[in-house]
């Protein structure tokens, strides 16, 4: 299935139905009169989060969804039928945007079942009954019904996870994904390997926790170098950050910095979180080369970098330990999701 993070749709509410323009005509009945009834309201247009979905593809084929209209009134005052409620299935963590120049926030869709009514249906019109009067016994005026809502959107969907990978390309994220999960993610010996951010869980030690892989950021990205900082986006809900750095870089302490630099342009307080760094394919260097790397992102202002090998397993439980320690307790965790979140903005 192809990955899909954002999407823009058109979004109609039902219509009113119209009030119905009717007498009655029964027999043994002397004197009729007006008994048309009233219309039926239109159908809402609602989004709901749903398990099982982590794309937004379906939305790239269809793209216009809107509410049936609501029943017409009819004779002996009977009123039309509601128009049944849309509802828009989306994965969790999906926010709906305003089709303007700030994209603003309208929705926030990050719980299982959350449901959000964004578009009410038009109200039915009345029906010529609901008009009689004492100096107007015979009404033949009716409403059609108002006129539902509509807009266009846009849907972008943030990855909920606990930790974020983030490294520049070629660090071994992608590697190490498959080494601590069941992920099966692409890797090669070439720059942006991974294209489309990947999931995995992790199991360690009796707790358990998501992974996120985020595609490689270069100098630039803000400006939309390489992949572009968009991706950037699937880490903003994540706790803590785990930031990979090649070992055999030439200059180990540029490569931790221009991901921060990115990071700080991007903003949405990626360079506030828990962040945890660690030299990456260790096995490929000697101990020397090791010890300089360490001291120079230490130097460059960097935490005290951890050591691992994704391909031998080497330092693989130690950075574990850290993230859960980070992590913290699941009731720490739940405290955190139900909290309050600010505003996101993709400008």
């Amino acid at each position: 299935m192809h990955f899909l993070d954002q999407a823009k749709i058109f979004i109609r509410s039902g219509a009113g139905g119209p009030g119905a323009v009717s007498f009655r005509r029964e027999k043994y009945i002397e004197f009729g009169g007006p008994d048309g009834g009233d219309g039926g309201k239109g159908g809402d247009v609602v989004f709901e989060a749903v398990p099982g979905l982590n794309t937004l593809i379906d939305f790239r084929y269809t793209q216009h969804f809107r509410a049936p209209r609501g029943k017409g009134g009819a004779g002996q005052n009977r009123t039309g039928a509601k128009g049944k409620d849309l509802i828009v299935k989306v994965p969790i963590g999906t926010q709906v945007l305003a089709d303007d120049e700030d994209r603003s926030l309208i929705a926030d869709l990050t719980r299982e079942g959350q449901q959000v009514a964004l578009l009410k249906g038009g109200m039915g019109g009345r029906g010529n009954a609901s008009y009689k009067s004492s100096t107007n016994r015979a009404p033949r005026q009716h409403q059609t019904g108002e006129a539902g809502e509509e807009m266009w959107v846009w849907l972008r969907l943030k990855l909920l996870a606990d930790v974020g990978l983030l490294g520049l390309p070629n660090a071994g994220k992608s590697t190490f994904l498959n080494a601590v999960t069941n992920a099966s993610a692409k890797v090669g010996a070439y720059p942006f390997t991974t294209l489309r951010p990947q999931l995995g869980v992790v199991r360690h030690k009796g707790r358990e926790f998501v992974l996120a892989d985020i595609p490689g950021l270069i100098e630039g990205a803000a400006e939309g170098a390489g992949v572009g900082d968009r991706f950037l986006g699937h880490v903003e809900r994540t706790r803590v950050l785990l930031h990979l750095v090649d070992a055999e870089a030439e200059d180990p302490a540029a490569a931790w910095k221009t991901v921060r630099d990115e990071m700080d342009r991007y903003g949405a307080g990626l360079t506030d979180k828990q962040e945890i760094v660690a030299l990456s394919r260790c096995d490929l260097v000697d101990a020397e080369q090791l010890a300089d790397a360490r001291a120079a992102l230490a130097e460059a202002g960097a935490r005290t970098p951890l050591i691992l090998s994704s391909a031998t397993g080497d330092g693989l439980d130690s950075v574990l330990d850290a993230l859960i320690e980070r992590l913290g307790s699941e009731a720490e965790a739940k405290a955190l999701e139900d909290g309050p979140s600010g505003d996101w903005s993709p400008l």
